[in-house]
């Protein structure tokens, strides 16, 4: 029969708890480093991982949100009014995620990006481009800011050539007033359709 020494369990007991604190800060300092401390939402590295998790189960989709007219807004009323719109639009682009069984990320600056179910997503991002585009209250004034969305469906590519084909239209969506979606992946031998909304 084996027997503990209570010399040894009083001795151990400290190094035990030790480190055990010091694994859970750890592990908390991780998951705090895997998201973005103002919009709450996770950052690309965090978010990269649980793209292609669910790029992996299929029907998947990804956008590139770029909030348009941000910059007069820091300029004109200051860094706090664009922290609030930063806030708001990370607050909803969790919500909106969250019911498209998806995950969204703050990318940086006033950039996002999201990976959801493709079904129906024609209808989703124009409904998530609405929810962008309301105003957010700040200090009793109404704060207006665009936002510019690139989507593609992830059917045969990989994150990086979705977040390329959706960055690319995103970049197209500025110049044609807000959105472009969706596209869908087809052989390289045939160009992307596109469908501007």
């Amino acid at each position: 029969m084996f027997a503990i020494d209570p010399a040894t369990v009083a001795y151990s007991a400290p190094l035990l708890v030790g480190w055990t604190t010091h694994g859970l800060l750890y592990r908390r300092r991780l998951a705090a480093a895997r998201r973005c401390p103002l919009t709450h939402l996770l950052t690309r590295d965090g978010w990269e991982k649980a793209a292609l998790r669910r790029i992996l189960r299929g029907n998947a989709a990804v956008a590139i949100i770029d909030l348009d007219d941000f910059k007069p807004i820091n300029d004109t009323f200051g860094h706090a009014a664009g922290d609030a719109i930063l806030k708001a639009t990370g607050h909803r682009l969790h919500l909106w995620a969250s019911a498209s069984d998806g995950t969204a990320c703050r990318l940086g600056g006033d950039e996002f990006a999201l990976v959801m179910t493709a079904d129906d997503f024609t209808t989703g991002i124009e409904q998530l481009h609405e929810l962008l585009t309301v105003p957010v209250d700040w200090q009793g004034q109404q704060l207006e800011v665009g936002a510019s969305i690139g989507a593609v469906q992830t059917d045969g590519l990989t994150l990086s050539e979705a977040m390329r084909h959706a960055d690319e239209a995103m970049y197209a969506a500025k110049g044609s007033g807000g959105r472009r979606g969706p596209r869908r992946h087809q052989a390289p031998t045939t160009a992307l359709p596109e469908v501007a909304q």
